[in-house]
């Protein structure tokens, strides 16, 4: 016989448990609380989780469902506790443990078999419905997680061990062009100032330079700069016709100091206008030119804001060569003047997407880098699309023979992505 038979055979007596006028519990628990010190200390009372019985489990879920409306089925246990029995689970039935056992007092129950004042359990509709909208809330909050850090990809993970990247502070220092831009900007209706020339006039100037600078094959940012010196000479300098030449080759001549390893003579530049002017012409209007310009060369350009754009693009070569395409068909026109050169950049970008895949595609990457959302985009892009369609018409066609060549991957034989013409009217209706 073991010890513990034996206590619990000094506490439970055959006796009492065949007692007249007793309750099958109050044996086992002589120093039971108050029925309501319990309901007081435990919102679920055991007489009315015994009295409805323990929640029935959903066999397929495993959920506690609840027991079904109207049932009221008693939970009793045996006890095992006689005297000369072994019973392993004895101890653990000495526990106090208040679900175990039934207790017959009468409790008034509202119509849905809940005691009253009392909170009554959640159906399984309800259940279903709170882990619904729990679920799609969680899946909506990760979506915008994984969407937020998915967004924006880090176009210069890939140079961060190339110094002349400068990738530790690149972000500020575009940051810095886009306040500096408006300085480099002129005012869009500068050509009214001028007496003897006019907007035909300076198209016919940029587009003949953008031929000079293929043959000498000179830098990208020189071309940007040179069309920039021009329009910030003549919106301070009125200039007459038979200047306006000289004007263009003294802008090229500065550009190139500033931009170019070899710098071409005076001479050169004497021998490409078929000698209209002379050398101490050319010196003289260099003087006056920078004088202007109060020696302010450190602008940037579409050039500067074109590379960092098509980084941001993950642009490859030929969307590259239809980007700069679309924007030098843009320095001709004096109508792109009151655009700024990171829009204007931006725009060519765009607008070249939509040319080679068909479609635009402007991604948050490219908006948080530009700093223009595809909509702000759409006037500057119309405008290119348009220079494209007649960019083979009329005289002005150094564009056009230029990127019409196998070194520019012939990027002007790309037809025009008249379809954002289409789209731009379909949002002004």
């Amino acid at each position: 016989m073991f010890a513990s038979d034996e206590n619990s055979s000094a506490q439970i007596r055959p006796s009492d448990l065949q007692g007249e006028g007793r309750r099958f519990g109050a044996e086992m628990r002589p120093n039971r609380r108050a029925l309501s010190v319990i309901n007081h200390s435990n919102p679920y009372p055991p007489c009315v989780v015994n009295k409805r019985g323990f929640a029935e489990t959903n066999v397929i879920s495993g959920k506690n469902i609840g027991p079904l409306p109207g049932q009221h089925r008693p939970i009793t246990r045996k006890c095992a506790a006689h005297k000369g029995v072994s019973n392993p689970s004895l101890e653990e039935a000495k526990k106090p443990r208040t679900s175990s056992f039934t207790v017959w007092e009468d409790v008034p129950l509202d119509d849905h078999g809940a005691a009253k004042g009392q909170p009554a359990p959640m159906s399984l509709e309800q259940q279903s419905e709170v882990e619904m909208v729990d679920k799609n809330q969680m899946e909506v909050e990760m979506e915008d997680i994984f969407e937020e850090e998915e967004a924006v990809v880090d176009i210069d993970a890939a140079d961060k061990s190339d110094p002349l990247a400068v990738v530790d502070y690149i972000e500020e220092l575009y940051s810095y062009y886009k306040k500096i831009e408006m300085s480099s900007c002129v005012s869009p209706e500068y050509m009214m100032h001028q007496f003897d020339i006019n907007e035909r006039m300076r198209a016919i100037l940029v587009d003949w330079l953008i031929e000079v600078h293929h043959k000498f094959e000179l830098r990208g940012e020189t071309l940007f700069l040179t069309i920039n010196l021009i329009d910030r000479f003549l919106a301070k300098q009125s200039v007459v016709r038979k200047k306006l030449q000289l004007v263009g080759l003294v802008a090229m001549l500065l550009a190139c100091k500033y931009e170019e390893v070899s710098v071409p003579v005076v001479d050169d530049l004497v021998f490409i206008s078929d000698k209209a002017y002379t050398r101490k012409e050319v010196l003289e209007m260099e003087k006056m030119m920078l004088n202007a310009l109060q020696f302010n060369m450190s602008v940037p350009t579409p050039y500067v804001f074109m590379r960092r754009f098509l980084k941001a693009a993950q642009s490859d070569k030929k969307l590259e060569l239809v980007a700069f395409y679309l924007i030098e068909l843009s320095l001709v026109e004096y109508e792109a003047v009151k655009y700024p050169p990171s829009l204007l950049a931006a725009a060519a970008v765009y607008a070249a997407q939509a040319t080679v895949y068909g479609v635009a595609q402007w991604s948050r990457t490219c908006e948080w880098h530009t700093g223009y959302t595809a909509a702000e985009l759409q006037e500057c892009t119309r405008l290119m699309v348009a220079l494209h369609g007649k960019a083979a018409a009329g005289k002005l066609t150094g564009v056009h023979r230029k990127y019409n060549t196998n070194k520019f991957g012939y990027a002007a034989r790309c037809e025009p992505a008249d379809h954002l013409l289409l789209l731009h009217d379909d949002l002004q209706q």
